[in-house]
């Protein structure tokens, strides 16, 4: 394996469902009723990432007023919801914060975590991935950093803890 690029990156890009979530869809008669949230992932994403200078997105191929509500809370300002084409929505961010691919073709500067197939061309255009302990096989084997914990149970904010361990914070 190459240099350690954790120290470059700026973005991180997560999925949702199965990431941020248990990946359990609670649907009623009106639509989706609730999302499970850990506030120990909320609190990484809120407290954690900004004192290292690191800003977070959302990338999820549904979409969710509950999803808006909780990225509203948590000050997550790129939500692309309805993004089937995640990769697509990686190089969006990567043209939005003027974010240049490596040698390899992926964004030192973006690090990506999910927990399904579509999250694959992502975790490959991104120079450091992640996944939750309860991901799928292929993303498994595909992942810089395989959690501890599942999806929706603090994967999200070990992941974090791993990603800014011996960095120098900002603040």
């Amino acid at each position: 394996m190459g240099r350690d690029t954790r120290e470059d990156i700026r973005l991180l890009a997560l999925d949702v469902d199965g990431t941020l979530t248990d990946g359990r869809l609670y649907i009623g008669n009106e639509g989706e009723v609730c999302k499970t949230f850990d506030v120990k992932d909320g609190c990484g994403i809120r407290d954690i990432l900004p004192r290292y200078g690191i800003r977070a997105a959302v990338i999820t191929a549904r979409k969710s007023l509950i999803v808006e509500e909780r990225c509203r809370e948590l000050g997550i300002q790129d939500v692309l919801q309805n993004c089937r084409d995640k990769a697509a929505g990686i190089r969006a961010l990567a043209e939005k914060y003027r974010c240049t691919p490596g040698r390899d073709g992926s964004y030192l500067q973006i690090a990506y975590m999910g927990d399904d197939l579509l999250d694959i061309p992502c975790m490959d255009l991104c120079s450091v991935s992640a996944c939750p302990a309860d991901a799928a096989a292929a993303v498994k084997l595909q992942a810089v950093y395989v959690c501890r914990n599942t999806g929706g149970q603090g994967a999200v904010r070990e992941f974090i803890e791993w990603l800014v361990r011996g960095r120098a914070a900002h603040v």
